[in-house]
């Protein structure tokens, strides 16, 4: 991912004072959280733990009123309001959860809510907003533009803003959670991972826990595609994203906050990266296990601690927070299609065979019994045939002699697992090559995922290019993406224009060895 070393630190963090991590216990054990939520439970997971080799437990923070954790950071600040602060009402920009948690608190305190949110926040977090008597507006496909607008409407307005985690009393009113761990936790926790957003959750838990019990780890947890504190912490400087995914929309934050990156830097012991498949894989596990269902980022701690529990010796037990389940039902769709992959016990792959009668069979003996998820074939070439084969594997090494057993037996093999193309595109539209298409380029676009986007973007492609291939499904995931062949005569400066000024992400896939053995 391409960053850039620049922050606005004016327009995307809030002042804060800097308080002694003394102050901060302070103002956690004195937060007045429990007015609206609840003291949740840590459960033990016997399933997860099995898969993993120790002792696991869930801080179940998606258990509260609003399914997250966000409404205790929220109240804590709006119940220091002043009674003159509450009488302007307030404003606050949100991916929803933070949001559904400063509605709440209104509703408790009496006071006005108006809540911006990017219009990629899905619905079961906006319709949650409005029925907790709040006003709600659409602005912007990020976080960041819902922030700007939030701040334009507190200048015209008068409203106060409440900040989702770069204030200190949002970030005690988290580390409410880290006082409860303090006490639920057992003798031999050897770590505790948080997801990371903004820092706020991780920030409050690490400096409550981390004082009372100095020898747990507190391991933050990012996915690969919004991952602003693991570089920031890096660089040893708040590092912005360019862009960020928004399939865990609840951690889509391009900038961290300046008082929690110094929170982190000097109380967290590690961030995780994990892949949004290593999320899909989380979630599925959770369900297993608690019959709970998460959102993408209510599942990221999960994820960290399974990478963490396969990469190193793990001498005692280890516990996650589950801090939210506002997931629209329409992305499960995603999320189950993606989490065999994401716990590496599916793979993908592609198999040249001969043309001609018994090859098809003579492959499916050579996979033995092996339990095949898919299979795809279009005959396409009179001499040779390229399936596409989804099977169930129980690690890298039992893929590593499938791929051994086929080669033996004079099949050449392509492992696609980790081709994203191969996994968003390939094996739902296996259909052959054609003849008519000359002169094709392929690319891959992405753009926000929301009503009317595809339209949006067919008007952008215009009339001037012929498309030879296209294929697009809206499956709850993060963002639209479409796969396009374009057919281009020869160098073309004009294309390349075109493309620049389209204003969509894209990459070239013409090379791409999914798509040149099967479209």
């Amino acid at each position: 991912m391409t960053v850039a070393r620049q922050a606005n630190k004016m327009t995307t963090s809030a002042t804060c004072t800097h308080l002694t991590p003394a102050e901060y216990l302070q103002k956690i054990r004195s937060s007045a959280v429990y007015n609206v939520a609840i003291k949740t439970p840590l459960e033990f997971a016997p399933v997860i733990s099995q898969r993993v080799g120790c002792e696991v437990f869930l801080k179940r923070e998606d258990l509260q009123p609003v399914f997250s954790f966000k409404l205790r950071g929220a109240y804590a600040a709006m119940s220091r309001l002043t009674s003159a602060q509450l009488s302007k009402g307030v404003v606050a920009a949100s991916a929803g959860n933070h949001a559904q948690g400063v509605a709440l608190a209104a509703q408790q305190l009496s006071c006005s809510a108006t809540i911006v949110v990017p219009v990629t926040t899905p619905e079961v977090k906006t319709r949650a907003i409005q029925a907790l008597g709040a006003t709600l507006i659409k602005h912007g496909d990020t976080y960041d533009d819902a922030y700007a607008h939030a701040r334009l409407l507190e200048s015209e307005n008068g409203f106060v803003f409440v900040h989702p985690y770069d204030d200190p009393d949002v970030i005690a009113g988290q580390g409410t959670i880290g006082l409860e761990l303090d006490e639920q936790l057992p003798a031999n926790c050897e770590a505790v991972f948080v997801a990371i957003g903004g820092g706020g959750l991780i920030s409050g838990i690490a400096l409550a826990l981390k004082q009372l019990r100095p020898s747990i780890k507190v391991i933050g947890v990012e996915p690969e595609d919004s991952d602003a504190m693991f570089l920031s912490l890096q660089a040893g400087e708040r590092v912005m994203l360019d862009r960020v995914g928004i399939f865990a929309d609840g951690v889509a934050v391009k900038l961290v906050g300046e008082e929690t990156f110094r929170i982190c830097q000097d109380w967290v012991d590690e961030v995780i990266v994990v892949s949004n498949d290593e999320i899909c894989a989380a979630v599925k596990d959770v369900f297993e296990d608690r019959r709970a269902v998460l959102e993408p980022a209510g599942a990221l701690a999960i994820a960290g601690l399974k990478a963490y529990a396969s990469s190193r010796p793990v001498e005692g037990s280890l516990a996650a927070v589950a801090c939210g389940a506002n997931v629209n039902f329409d992305r499960l769709r995603h999320i189950s299609e993606r989490a065999a992959l994401g716990e590496h016990s599916e793979a993908v792959l592609a198999v040249k065979i001969p043309e001609r009668p018994g090859s098809f069979r003579h492959l499916c003996e050579t996979l033995g019994g092996r339990s095949i998820t898919e299979f795809n074939y279009r005959m396409g070439d009179a001499d040779q045939a390229v399936i596409f084969v989804g099977l169930n594997i129980r690690s890298q090494v039992d893929l590593d002699s499938v791929l051994a057993d086929l080669d033996h037996r004079g099949f050449q093999a392509f492992d696609l697992s980790a081709n994203e193309i191969a996994k968003t595109h390939v094996r739902h539209m296996v259909g052959g090559k054609s003849p008519l298409a000359t002169n094709e380029r392929l690319f891959h676009f992405d753009f926000p995922e929301r009503p009317g986007a595809l339209l949006n973007f067919l008007n952008s492609l215009g009339q001037g290019w012929n498309i030879s291939m296209f294929h697009y499904r809206n499956h709850g995931a993060d963002k639209g993406r479409v796969l396009c062949g374009i057919q281009v005569p020869g160098d073309s400066p004009d294309f390349d224009r075109f493309l620049d000024e389209l204003g969509y992400d894209y990459s070239e896939e013409t090379e791409n060895v999914a798509l040149r053995l099967f479209l």
